[in-house]
């Protein structure tokens, strides 16, 4: 006689079984991320340099600004463009996550309304494209090293922190703007007005040592500051510092938003196929 089938109903078990299911369907994640790479280099005329020349640009008209018009101070021995550089990495590796988590649910919307799976696999993967760019434009961080005979200290050891840290920030306000843009289309165009706005706000193109003493911590509320800081730290070395309390208090916003975005997004994931 066939043994009977049991169905088990226990409290909490549909949550465990998400996490479960996020590496359960890792191979969806991998096919997610490998597309948005392909589609995003397609048909290109060059291809995966367009990741180079960017940044490259942008430290250049950065370098000639600030510190050659306005005169603004760089860590004795350190050539301004690197001083840029190494914020540039961390920046535009936030500002082009939250460009791609905020449209990432409605791009595969198809997908998300015929399919099951942990919703969090898709804006996890369009942080990863962000990631690939942000691993490609390291290699200009490199040539200006040996171009201008740069060589990090001890401390570089420690930039794997703050990459995590990075990808922490990253995540935790691609999640907010991912949800909300499900919700409320809105956001397509509030999203590029926040990189733009961020990027003025955030001492990419100038060292954060130049805020005066008085409003550095209100400054460090801005939680790329603090991750901008830990990486001109880890790759410049010698007389960079970091402005502990203000990192402290990034760091922390980091953690507030990374938690907060997974909760309002698995609030609000039940919701997508329906709305979106």
């Amino acid at each position: 006689m066939p043994s009977e089938q049991v169905l088990v109903i226990e409290a909490g078990r549909a949550e465990r079984q998400y996490w479960q299911d996020l590496w359960r369907y890792r191979e969806l994640f991998y096919f997610l991320a490998w597309r948005d790479i392909l589609v995003r280099y397609k048909q290109t005329f060059i291809g995966i340099a367009w990741a180079l020349i960017r940044p490259f640009l942008t430290m250049v008209v950065f370098s000639v600004v600030f510190g050659k018009l306005a005169g603004l101070p760089a860590p004795t021995g350190v050539p301004y463009p690197i001083l840029v550089f190494a914020a540039m990495l961390p920046w535009q590796f936030f500002s082009s996550a939250l460009s791609e988590c905020s449209n990432s649910l409605i791009s595969n919307s198809n997908l998300i309304s015929k399919v099951y799976f942990p919703r969090l696999i898709v804006p996890i993967s369009a942080v990863i494209v962000s990631f690939v760019d942000f691993m490609v434009s390291g290699i200009i961080l490199l040539g200006l090293m040996a171009w201008y005979n740069f060589v990090p200290d001890w401390r570089i050891l420690t930039l794997p922190l703050f990459i995590g840290i990075a990808f922490a920030a990253s995540m935790g306000v691609g999640l907010w703007l991912a949800a909300l843009n499900v919700e409320y289309r809105d956001f397509r165009y509030i999203v590029p007005f926040i990189v733009q706005f961020g990027l003025y706000i955030s001492p990419v193109g100038f060292s954060s040592d130049v805020v005066p003493e008085k409003w550095r911590l209100l400054y460090s509320m801005n939680p790329m500051v603090g991750v901008i800081d830990g990486f001109r730290w880890a790759i410049l070395g010698g007389e960079s510092k970091i402005y502990w309390q203000g990192f402290i208090l990034s760091l922390g916003l980091v953690v507030i938003l990374l938690v907060s975005g997974i909760w309002y997004f698995r609030k609000m994931e039940r919701t997508f196929a329906d709305v979106i």
